[in-house]
């Protein structure tokens, strides 16, 4: 038994990947079905599922989060951006850039790693509740510092993620054709619905990838910022819906990613009105990334992608997409690829 814990939350798969797993759900994709995903490839033609990382612009879908903010980086005193260095050298005839970023890792196309969002539990079955995440990791400083370690969550940070290459097979369901931008709750039936409809099927270590369609809109939007209107647009799974996040254990997928905000309703729109019991105002992110290991990723850009697939009769091909190796992270930036 995992020694960070002695009761694990009900319907969560702690201690199944191992005592002291960091990957979860991606140890599911293994060598084997990386060959079966190689086979949905057909063409050799790719899909850029990234919006430009200065998407969806301004701070209307998260007061919290920025665009990318670009600092200067300095070599004597001079700015290191067109740089012609012949002024440190006549004979030089290089002109050269350098640059420093400052990336929210969750403002745009991105992964979330299980330190986003963990619960308080009692994990020692004493009464009083702990803040842990997955697998009974706690996020705790261990550089001795003081610091870094209240921001970093090494043990289940994004870079843990980063090392299994995240390549296998991308199922995408296209709920944008079946019930356009209007903001529309996914209960469990719904979805089965636009599965069967549309003849998808689904296995173990799959990467399911929902197009909601908020992308596009994302993309038609000005760059400082889309319409407050959006918050409320295209679909969203219903993570209240019990028997949806038991068909998301039961379908053993190894992740799930989508073009809008957060999967479920964001959060960033406050408690609900009928918000009366005691628990997450995210029950998604928690089944997901505190339970099970699943990795979940938000505001990709699919619809390009699930047209080509819609004209092709087809829902799978090969999906890869490393977030960024760093450590202590709770969220990366991502770049997926689809290959068909």
């Amino acid at each position: 038994m995992n020694k960070r814990w002695n009761i694990r939350p009900e319907g969560s798969n702690w201690g199944d990947f191992g005592a002291d797993d960091r990957y979860g759900r991606m140890n599911l994709i293994t060598p084997e079905r990386r060959l079966r995903a190689l086979q949905e490839v057909q063409f050799g033609q790719i899909f850029c599922l990234s919006l430009p990382l200065d998407r969806p612009g301004g701070q209307v879908l998260n007061a919290h989060r920025c665009p990318p903010a670009f600092k200067k980086v300095e070599r004597d005193g001079v700015n290191m951006f067109n740089l012609a260095l012949e002024k440190f050298d006549q004979r030089l005839t290089d002109v050269s850039s350098d640059e420093a970023v400052l990336l929210y890792s969750q403002y745009s196309t991105q992964w979330d790693s299980f330190a986003h969002k963990g619960s308080l539990f009692d994990v020692d079955g004493t009464g009083t509740p702990k803040k842990v995440f997955y697998n009974g990791w706690e996020i705790v400083d261990e550089s001795g510092s003081g610091t870094h370690g209240e921001l970093g969550a090494h043990h289940v940070s994004i870079a843990n993620m980063a090392t299994t290459g995240v390549q296998g097979r991308g199922v995408l369901i296209d709920l944008q054709h079946h019930f356009g931008n209007t903001r529309t709750h996914v209960n469990l039936n719904m979805l089965q619905e636009v599965i069967t409809k549309d003849q998808i099927q689904i296995e173990e270590g799959d990467i399911i990838c929902l197009h909601t369609g908020l992308g596009d809109l994302i993309m038609q939007s000005p760059i400082t910022g889309p319409d407050a209107s959006i918050k409320t647009a295209c679909a969203v799974l219903d993570g209240h819906d019990k028997s949806l996040l038991q068909w998301i254990t039961d379908t053993g997928i190894a992740a799930i990613a989508s073009d809008n905000l957060a999967i479920e309703a964001s959060s960033t729109l406050g408690l609900p009105k009928d918000f009366g019991h005691h628990g997450p105002i995210l029950p998604l992110h928690e089944h997901c990334l505190f339970k099970l290991g699943i990795h979940l990723g938000e505001l990709w850009y699919l619809t390009d992608l699930a047209k080509w697939l819609r004209d092709q009769k087809r829902s799978r091909f090969l999906l890869t997409a490393p977030p960024l190796r760093l450590p202590g992270a709770a969220g990366s930036p991502v770049t997926p690829i689809a290959t068909v």
